[in-house]
């Protein structure tokens, strides 16, 4: 059933990564959650937040099911928001404090159907309440809404914005497509970004290290997404598919490949 088009409000609501069992205590009882200043993912704040939870919660796990109102986002260092730590070199570390109203649960919770680690999702309420998967949440652009919506019409399971390392840096694949045989990276370019001299080339050299990485990568132009959709782009999409073996359509979570995401969710405070 094709979701209906709702307001855009891209932002309002900002779903974060709930990765331990001592953090929900903190949202819960005294009802606030941290970010570091220096992976704050928006341009504005958030009215509300919602929260992924990791392996940790056993049976809650990789979904979003709680959802809060934002009151306040203050600035506090590691050591006031936790006095009764000992001092160290992180005690000067800048966070937010987001602090919260009421903890409400969502009439149904938004599953991640792959169980794969994710990074922030700025979403709108009503793309909260309506997604069937955690990658309904994503909305980068028209052209990516655009893609999704195809994708979704011929049942092809595709990850939204999936984070692959390379080196100390992250790509994210507008979409991954994994396959019995082989994996899919499909890009829509804009050609407000994709046009220039230079960005075409830092396309070509991440091209050329997803290959060595065993993707396929497809580049499908606005005017291709908007005007050739149905003769082109996907035709092409599915030729690919299937020369790789077909969809691999098992569930679960997705086989890591080497060196990829493994840092999204560290032990460490580097990201929470």
């Amino acid at each position: 059933m094709a979701r209906r088009k709702g307001p855009t409000k891209k932002g309002e609501v900002l779903v974060a990564i709930m990765k331990d069992r001592a953090s929900w205590k903190i949202a819960r009882e005294q009802g606030w959650y941290r970010i570091p200043v220096k992976s704050a993912p928006w341009n504005r704040p958030p009215q509300w937040i919602a929260f992924y939870q990791t392996k940790v919660f056993g049976k809650e796990a990789f979904v979003v099911r709680y959802f809060a109102k934002v009151a306040e986002i203050r600035t506090a260092t590691r050591r006031e928001l936790f006095p009764q730590e000992p001092s160290g070199l992180l005690s000067g570390k800048p966070y937010y404090q987001v602090m919260l109203e009421q903890i409400e649960e969502l009439p149904e919770p938004v599953p991640c159907l792959r169980q794969r680690r994710i990074v922030f999702i700025l979403t709108t309420m009503y793309q909260l309440r309506t997604a069937e998967e955690i990658n309904d949440l994503y909305g980068e652009s028209p052209l990516e809404e655009a893609m999704w919506e195809a994708l979704k019409s011929l049942k092809i399971k595709a990850e939204r914005q999936y984070a692959v390392q390379r080196g100390k840096q992250w790509c994210f694949l507008d979409f991954a497509v994994f396959c019995k045989q082989g994996k899919v990276n499909i890009e829509t370019d804009g050609d407000t970004w994709h046009t220039t001299r230079e960005q075409v080339a830092a396309d070509k050299r991440r091209d050329n290290w997803l290959q060595t990485k065993g993707w396929r990568v497809l580049r499908f132009t606005t005017n291709e997404v908007h005007e050739r959709m149905e003769e082109y782009c996907v035709p092409t999409i599915v030729q690919n598919i299937n020369g790789l073996g077909g969809l691999d359509d098992k569930p679960g979570p997705l086989p890591p490949d080497p060196g990829d995401q493994l840092g999204l969710f560290d032990d460490d405070d580097t990201d929470a």
